[in-house]
């Protein structure tokens, strides 16, 4: 269990993981010190989107590590675990049908509940820090039109819940995965991912360049590629190279 005594609580902050990321270039930071806040006016999603939330709605939460039990190579084992780790936070609030989005989103009944931002500092060929940031919709009532596919868990359980709380246990759920990083479990740990894994086995539509193709999502590899079958081949992509194209949920 990791001590509380490094679990920073912010008001407000233009995003955690820029906190984090000051903390580390000042040389205040220290393995396991955790950001939450309870407002961020400019939160980061992956590929310099912006993550949008009302105050005291979502959980903000960035953990800085020092990833010595990691090869520079063995970056998406750290991807995997923290998923694994948001999925079972979720999971012991008695919540169905969570599934990790290839490679980073966090889905409930198809729609998006959350996401992992993971932001290394890397010299020459030494892995020196990560700070890895989430954000989980939580006390959420309704979404900014241009986020027609988000979903928090008051809209599932119609409950309200204590932010801090729920951030230190997602906090702790995370170190339990990370401590127990070795080398023996990458493989089960990949196994635990691809069973979560976002429409595993079934056909999806996904975009490379201006190029919408059919595929089925076969499985993620330990270097974090996705694989995926489009007719009867068996292809290789990389984070970046394709963006998955999904028809908006209507709340229900």
């Amino acid at each position: 269990m990791q001590a509380f005594e490094l679990f920073r609580i912010l008001d407000t902050v233009d995003s955690t993981n820029n906190y984090a990321m000051v903390q580390i270039h000042e040389g205040l930071a220290k393995h396991g010190m955790a950001v939450f806040a309870r407002q961020q006016t400019a939160g980061k999603g992956q590929r310099g989107r912006n993550w949008l939330a009302e105050k005291d709605k979502s959980i903000a939460l960035s953990t800085i590590i020092q990833p010595n039990m990691l090869l520079l190579q063995e970056q998406f084992i750290l991807s995997a675990a923290t998923a694994l780790a948001c999925a079972e936070f979720l999971q012991k609030k008695n919540i169905s049908n969570v599934a990790v989005k290839w490679p980073n989103d966090l889905y409930i009944n198809d729609r998006k509940a959350g996401g992992i931002l993971i932001e290394n500092i890397i010299k020459g060929a030494e892995w020196k820090y990560s700070v890895i940031g989430i954000g989980i919709n939580v006390n959420q009532q309704q979404f900014d039109a241009s986020i027609p596919n988000a979903i928090s868990l008051y809209q599932i359980t119609k409950k309200h819940y204590d932010l801090l709380e729920m951030a230190k246990e997602l906090y702790e759920l995370l170190w339990q995965k990370i401590d127990s990083l070795t080398r023996t479990n990458f493989d089960h740990l990949l196994i635990n991912y691809n069973n979560l894994l976002f429409r595993k086995n079934k056909m999806v539509k996904l975009k490379k360049g201006n190029i919408v193709f059919d595929a089925k999502i076969v499985a993620v590899t330990q270097q974090g590629i996705l694989l995926a079958e489009t007719g009867n081949i068996m292809q290789e992509f990389v984070f970046g190279e394709v963006e998955w194209v999904l028809r908006p949920q209507r709340e229900t």
